[in-house]
């Protein structure tokens, strides 16, 4: 039993908490709203949700929300793969210059959406989130195949990329807060690895519905774009049955709610609730609030969490900026410096997504056991000396496509781990109450910073038909991974295997 003001307690009775009011009290209105702002409660859900084996019900919760990464990627891929059909597209004729603008109008549109959507989700809950962003998703890329020019086209890609960084936020909040302490560097790299099973599905559907003898070239490019809002139908009916987080559900009001939800799923784990006598859970005492004032937010992020604010912003931007300079201009680098027509460029991105995919699967587990700052130092290291090297042979043109091609799949084999490991490091290095927008904010700096400019930029040095501009950017690039590798080394946090709120104690946390 745990008091609180006004004489109402807490009382835990099989596992769940209920309010209960004093014989002797009769409180009115304002009375009850202090009672909500004060109640305190004993808890061992953290413990719980940490001491489970990995089952089913965790294998449905990252493909239920871990699936955001595979439609990202296949919009980033399509992005990329249909640029040569949407520059020949008879109703549309873009230039270079439009598809960088357009690419950047989308990774904008993720910026903004992570930001709004990152603050309603540690506001009004993960699950509403996810929903309200995967619509938003849905609409936006059929409206997509519908454009009929670059600024019909641009600001649905906005709306498509608000969608997706709206997702970014509230899932890996959702996936990081069930799933257990010592899966989750493995699990989150895998999801974010899933991305490029996405732009596996947008090089196969660029190879088929941009071929000539099948479909007209103002018809495919639109076809493939449906493609992702016929997948977020289905994952739309997958997300019904997904709880609430009930680490968020406990801090804000709801404890008997988050009990109900951890019974569920221990019994659906491992046929009964765990018994703590024989796990030794660990409690912990939170003061419950409806919601964490903006100001206390930006003062945690930036103030009491500064070290681990600038190793989020150093990884993000370097890996936004090398991913998306990089990824949105590949299909033009094919097109432009090697001749490859762009209904075979789907072909060249296979073997690069295969890269990317194997990386986070076969590294994944060493941010487990060798530990986060080792591998995040390792692998941001190794892609940015790679990205130089294979940027001075392109330079002087000794990498022919397929030699491009290898290039590539070599360098984002680790480069894929290390940026999943940012999302990872900003998404578990804060408190519970500030985690969907430290998400949120890290990702729409570094996106924005990194990524809206490095597909205008890469746009603009293409154009320029040299080898050499295009180096420089390559080597921009590389110096970025390199200097993210160095303030990792020296200053992320050794969060391997540990809980959340062991990594960072909640702000609602009462000491003892």
């Amino acid at each position: 039993m745990v008091h609180v003001a006004c004489n109402v307690v807490l009382v835990r009775r099989n596992n769940a908490m209920e309010l209960q009011q004093s014989p002797a009290l009769n409180p009115g209105p304002s009375v009850a709203a202090v009672v909500a702002a004060e109640r305190i409660v004993e808890t061992s859900i953290p413990s719980r949700l940490d001491a489970l084996p990995w089952s089913g019900f965790h294998t449905r919760v990252v493909l239920a929300l871990g699936i955001t990464w595979i439609l990202d990627g296949l919009e980033v891929t399509l992005a990329g793969a249909l640029s040569g059909a949407l520059k020949q597209s008879p109703a549309l004729h873009f230039t270079n210059l439009d598809l960088g603008v357009a690419n950047s109008a989308y990774l904008a549109g993720a910026v903004l959406g992570a930001l709004g959507f990152g603050w309603l989700t540690d506001r009004i809950g993960r699950k509403k989130l996810f929903f309200i962003t995967l619509a938003l998703y849905l609409s936006a890329t059929a409206a997509t195949a519908l454009s009929w020019d670059i600024a019909s086209y641009a600001l649905f890609r906005f709306l498509t990329g608000a969608g997706i960084g709206g997702e970014y936020t509230a899932i890996n909040s959702t996936i990081q807060e069930l799933v257990p302490a010592r899966y989750r560097g493995w699990t989150d790299l895998i999801i974010n690895g899933s991305f490029w099973i996405g732009a596996a599905m947008g090089a196969v559907a660029a190879i088929v519905l941009l071929d000539p003898a099948t479909i007209g070239p103002d018809l495919g490019w639109r076809l493939a774009y449906l493609i992702g809002a016929a997948t977020g139908l289905v994952v739309l009916l997958m997300r019904m049955w997904i709880p609430e987080s009930p680490r968020w559900l406990m801090i804000h009001g709801r404890p008997d709610r988050a009990h109900e939800i951890v019974d569920e799923i221990e019994r659906s784990v491992v046929g009964d609730r765990q018994d703590g006598r024989d796990v030794g859970f660990v409690k912990i005492r939170l003061k419950m609030r409806d919601h964490t004032p903006i100001r206390e937010v930006v003062h945690t992020l930036f103030v009491t969490y500064r070290r681990r604010a600038m190793v989020g912003l150093m990884l993000m931007v370097a890996q936004a900026f090398f991913y998306n300079a990089i990824f949105f201009t590949f299909a033009l680098v094919l097109t432009d410096f090697y001749g490859i027509s762009a209904d075979h460029v789907g072909w060249y991105l296979l073997p690069f997504a295969a890269g990317n995919f194997l990386g986070p699967l076969l590294l994944g587990r060493l941010f487990d056991t060798f530990g986060r700052r080792t591998m995040i130092m390792f692998t941001y290291g190794v892609s940015g000396l790679l990205l130089a090297l294979s940027g001075f042979l392109f330079s002087i043109g000794a990498l022919s496509a397929q030699g491009q091609t290898i290039a590539w799949m070599v360098i984002f084999f680790f480069a894929s781990p290390a940026a999943s490991a940012a999302y990872l490091t900003v998404s578990e290095n804060f408190p519970l109450e500030v985690r969907a927008l430290a998400i949120a904010v890290f990702y729409a700096v570094g996106t924005g910073i990194g990524g809206v400019i490095g597909p205008a930029l890469f746009g603009a040095l293409i154009d320029t038909g040299s080898r050499t501009s295009v180096f420089a950017g390559y080597l921009l690039g590389a110096a970025l991974m390199i200097a993210a590798a160095i303030v990792a080394w020296r200053y992320a946090v050794s969060a391997e295997r540990k809980s959340l709120e062991e990594i960072a104690r909640p702000l609602a946390s009462i000491m003892e």
